[in-house]
């Protein structure tokens, strides 16, 4: 057994790397004669790909004052003797745990139904004390910036040593975490000391969640909605193999397509800005937006009007699409969908063809949930082509279930606007009812469209000008939309302005129903109304989960993106499952009805997005 004597803070520390079977034997001494009720935990992996390939090196545990290093990769012993230790200790506690949870239900057998309950997550109580990043002003939720500033400041950077380490024997940073041997002394330290920081973290940030009042009911909801979601991601997707490899040859030759055209213009390279700009410039555009260096951004936000379509890729009919803008997004799109997509599905992919996107609970500061590995909540909301690559078992069938404008009826039912929550609760629809205020009973659609860019304005606190480049429109049109929006809900503005001044003499804070609290910029408190607005919808789906938990319908789903949920079921039964999720989120904010619509799909998610019949899963 390799020992090692550190301080840290000026506290002393010891670690234990076990080396021999004879060493599990010193580590039980060590429990039994101290009897922890709870430990830290962590695991040490070949990569971060824990269901294609990537294999449990090592488990870490221990105390404040001292961590063991167990080999898990030696064999049966170091095995049965980590999950012995997970099994029988009372608490545990990690950083990001849900990927240690999946790692040691996939690699050690100790299922996640197991340690879930039992379980503390200092990133989780990170994110509840303050969830900015540390280059956004807050101290950060990683558990490095939590370290250096809580615990000691001059902690050793054992994972920029790693690094170094990797490359002095020839390896990359991806590749390091397999080939480094386990007697590397730097590796070693690596592995103890993050255990050692956990354990002291861990009672730190709970007295700043004392501090700060957090809710210990908003603790545990965010771990017990964590556990689901591990749950969801371990379910994982079904992929269509030979559809995904036709779809990365598809992707290619649309990539070079479009390429082509933009060399027409002079374009040698999609993903120079400097020839974009070039060439842009040369048939008469102008724009304002520059990148954080000054020169002229051709980000997609900046093209899209360009080429006269919106965020969702819809024709705006506002002006003539100029053809290289178009051309140059449609060649990086299919570039960027073959790479982030079909090209890392089929490689992620487990040896059951199934991918397992993760689902990281606090995704934003808001605290609004984001998908990866793929970037699923990245997807157009009327794109089919990606979506069919995911497609239910044999006999089963894709449903989605989705909260009806849930963050125009959150806003409702934060303001107490007496017009905006009776049309909730009377049914109408939000929109139409806007449009109505706002134009006449006679709205066209194209009007009943600017009442759902003013909804979209007044949630996100967009300016006209915000606005003007979100949806190509003219800004003179989008000043005119927002006030009448405003005109046709007049106690928004009043409740607009009450919510900064309160941001102001709380230190730039405000908090959610939940309890939850979020920190502004001194000089954009106006986003107050954007943070409760988000948090509070998503807090409404994450406490929808929590209810399907109960009601034993979580075994049905499959994902989260945003404020829909996603599953599968038997076909014969899918309509009454879908019915009955609906029913489960269905829920009241202050009196105002949360609704939700339910639609069964097929065997491929992307029934629900106008597959074509040429497609169909077959």
């Amino acid at each position: 057994m390799r020992v090692y004597r550190e301080a840290l803070g000026g506290r002393p520390w010891t670690g234990y790397a076990l080396e021999t079977v004879e060493d599990i034997g010193t580590a039980w001494r060590w429990l039994k004669e101290h009897q922890p009720r709870s430990l830290a935990i962590d695991t040490e992996t070949q990569g971060l790909r824990t269901f294609s390939g990537d294999g449990l090196r090592c488990v870490q545990f221990g105390t404040a004052d001292t961590a063991f290093l167990v080999p898990t990769e030696r064999g049966p012993a170091f095995r049965q003797f980590a999950a012995d230790v997970l099994r029988k200790v009372p608490e545990v506690v990690a950083h990001n745990w849900a990927f240690d949870l999946l790692v040691l239900d996939e690699h050690l057998g100790v299922k996640v139904e197991e340690l879930a309950p039992k379980c503390r997550d200092t990133k989780i109580l990170a994110h509840l004390c303050d969830s900015r990043q540390d280059y956004e002003g807050g101290v950060g939720i990683s558990l490095k910036p939590l370290s250096a500033w809580y615990i000691d400041p001059a902690a050793p950077d054992t994972q920029a040593g790693l690094t170094a380490v990797f490359r002095s024997l020839g390896f990359t940073k991806a590749t390091g975490w397999r080939g480094i041997p386990y007697e590397n002394e730097t590796y070693q330290r690596y592995g103890l000391l993050d255990v050692i920081l956990v354990a002291r973290l861990r009672p730190i940030l709970e007295q700043e969640l004392e501090r700060h009042s957090i809710p210990a009911t908003l603790v545990d909801y965010e771990h017990r909605l964590m556990a689901i979601c591990v749950r969801m991601e371990r379910r994982g997707m079904l992929l269509d193999v030979p559809y995904t490899e036709g779809l990365v040859h598809r992707l290619a030759d649309d990539a070079e397509r479009y390429a082509e055209v933009a060399a027409r213009y002079g374009v040698d390279n999609v993903n120079s800005d400097r020839q974009v700009v070039a060439a842009l410039e040369g048939m008469g555009e102008s724009w304002e937006e520059k990148t954080d260096g000054g020169a002229p951004s051709v980000a997609k936000e900046v093209l899209l009007p360009m080429a006269d379509l919106n965020a969702k890729w819809e024709r705006l009919n506002v002006r003539r699409p100029n053809p290289l803008a178009d051309s140059v997004l449609r060649s990086k799109r299919a570039g960027k969908w073959r790479k982030s997509y079909a090209l890392a599905m089929l490689e992620n992919r487990d040896g059951f063809d199934r991918i397992h996107p993760r689902i990281n609970t606090l995704g934003a500061k808001t605290a609004r949930a984001s998908v990866s590995d793929p970037p699923l909540q990245q997807l157009p909301s009327k794109g089919w082509e990606i979506r069919r690559t995911i497609v239910a078992e044999p006999g089963n069938v894709y449903f989605s279930v989705d909260q009806s404008s849930v963050e125009l009826v959150v806003l409702a039912a934060l303001s107490g606007d007496p017009s905006m929550c009776d049309a909730v609760r009377s049914g109408r629809n939000l929109h139409d009812y806007t449009a109505t205020l706002m134009f006449g009973e006679g709205f066209t659609p194209y009007q009943r469209g600017l009442a759902k860019i003013g909804g979209l304005g007044v949630s996100y606190q967009g300016g006209p000008r915000t606005l003007s480049k979100m949806t190509g429109l003219p800004e003179s049109e989008m000043r005119d939309t927002m006030n009448r929006y405003l005109r046709s809900y007049p106690t928004l503005r009043p409740w607009f302005k009450g919510l900064q001044r309160q941001a102001l003499a709380n230190g730039c804070e405000i908090r959610t129903p939940s309890g939850r609290r979020l920190i502004l910029d001194r000089d954009k408190l106006y986003k107050a109304v954007a943070y409760i607005c988000q948090s509070t919808a998503r807090d409404t789906m994450g406490q929808a989960l929590l209810d399907l938990e109960a009601n034993g319908l979580t075994q049905y789903l499959n994902l989260w993106v945003h404020d829909e949920v996603l599953g599968t079921a038997p076909a014969p039964e899918a309509a009454d499952v879908a019915q009955a999720v609906a029913e489960t989120v269905q829920m009241e904010l202050y009196g105002v009805p949360i609704g939700t619509d339910a639609d069964v799909y097929g065997r491929s998610w992307a029934n629900g997005y106008k597959l074509p019949a040429e497609w169909e899963v077959s």
